[in-house]
């Protein structure tokens, strides 16, 4: 007998299971070898297994047309506008509440967030199933409602936390990204929850790749890349065995490496056939990707991410989109580091709709190079004023490690924002 070992999360009904990664005595299997034929049975091999042995030749088609995965060769992604048309929806979020006023409830949701997250990550990493989607959902809505009153708080908390490489700290920002891309881009409210689930979801397959492998030190040989490559499909297939999730998220979640040249995996989709969800999708991914920490390259500060971008769009991103995206984290992206005409350095904390080149920037550090303790923030949409008259403006950015004061180890208590209760928040 010939048998094939197969992960649980790529089960189809109608394999005929031979064998169990443990004893049969150890699972409330009754018989040694049976079919794949129904929903408790899969969810018994979840809870017990992380993969099996099935015998292709005793198989058979899949039961009653059924599919414990999703059919991966379809898809019909939401397509991008044709030239000349606008890529823009027409809703229209004012902002309910400033930056300071929000801030307060995104720092509860981005630490609930956080804590789901990692309940959410570890049981895939040993094997098991995916929780129930609809939980998810009620996370991502709550995250879009506070995107919604206000961008800017939930993207400046992911910002101030503890940077890492662990799975649901990048799913997380790139989640957030996803959805205040498309509140800027106007799309509707049901939009901007699916694409925070996509981005949050679409990497999930990378639970089932080896440790060893993610956190390598040094760029990987050609066969780990093609391995590496694999969490795409991968997430693909928990999506599409996960209930209480959107039907259309397993195959989004195919799209985010798919580049507008072909050039992307895995299927090198070109320009249209990866649709207006992915084409976004691949750029927060790239974006988020090139300021994360990564084990294998140097971390690249917002300006320099964005300029990536913007070489690479037409060719490996869709080019008005990039244009669009740039617009929406503008010329400095919160977070940023900037050197204020005055010499002064600070960090982008809001921004203004309508005025790209003022966002608001916290006075970090003095022009001497001295940490600030004072309450310093300062919109420039409002024309402050330096001693010396001139109005504030930004000089240039500041690329991480060109000064004595790494801005991200400074602590947000010399801010107003103490008595919003983020008190000992840290920028890292």
């Amino acid at each position: 007998m010939a048998t094939k070992q197969v992960p649980v999360a790529l089960l189809e009904f109608g394999m005929y299971i031979a064998e169990l990664d443990r004893p049969w005595t150890d699972t409330p299997f009754r018989f040694q070898g049976f079919y794949l034929r129904t929903g408790q049975q899969l969810e018994a091999l979840r809870k017990y297994c992380r993969y099996v042995f099935v015998d292709a030749a005793r198989s058979e088609p899949a039961a009653h047309g059924a599919r414990a995965t999703p059919d991966l060769a379809a898809t019909t992604p939401r397509p991008i506008p044709a030239a000349g048309m606008r890529i823009r929806g027409s809703a229209r979020y004012p902002e309910l509440t400033d930056v300071e006023s929000e801030i307060k409830a995104a720092s509860a949701l981005y630490a609930q967030s956080v804590q789901a997250l990692q309940a959410l990550f570890v049981p895939l990493s040993q094997g098991r199933a995916l929780l129930e989607g609809a939980q998810v959902q009620a996370a991502v809505a709550r995250l879009a409602d506070s995107v919604v009153r206000n961008p800017d708080a939930l993207l400046l908390m992911s910002k101030m936390r503890e940077k890492s490489a662990a799975a649901h700290a990048r799913a997380l920002q790139v989640s957030i990204y996803m959805m205040v891309f498309a509140r800027f881009l106007q799309l509707e409210r049901a939009e901007i929850e699916l694409l925070g689930l996509l981005g949050l979801l679409q990497d999930i397959g990378k639970t089932r790749l080896p440790a060893a492998l993610l956190e390598k030190q040094g760029p990987l040989t050609p066969a780990e890349s093609e391995v590496v490559k694999k969490h795409v499909e991968l997430s693909g297939h928990i999506l599409g065995a996960t209930s209480g999730l959107p039907p259309e998220l397993a195959v989004l979640a195919l799209l985010h490496h798919e580049r507008q040249d072909g050039g992307g995996y895995p299927r090198g989709l070109k320009a249209d056939q990866i649709g207006l969800y992915g084409s976004m999708a691949a750029i927060c991914d790239t974006f988020d990707a090139l300021l994360a920490f990564r084990p294998y390259a140097e971390q690249s500060s917002p300006s320099a991410a964005a300029d990536f971008l913007l070489k690479e769009r037409g060719a490996a991103f869709h080019a008005e989109l990039v244009e669009q995206f740039i617009q929406c984290i503008g010329p400095f992206p919160l977070g940023s580091v900037v050197e204020l005409n005055s010499g002064e350095v600070g960090i982008v904390i809001a921004l203004h709709p309508e005025q790209r080149l003022k966002p608001k920037v916290a006075v970090v550090l003095d022009a001497s190079g001295g940490p600030v303790r004072a309450n310093r923030i300062l919109d420039l949409d409002k024309d402050p004023r330096t001693e010396s008259g001139e109005p504030y403006r930004i000089r240039r950015t500041r690329e991480h490690g060109m000064f004595e004061y790494d801005p991200r180890e400074l602590s947000l208590s010399t801010t107003r924002w103490w008595r919003a209760g983020l008190a000992g928040l840290m920028f890292r």
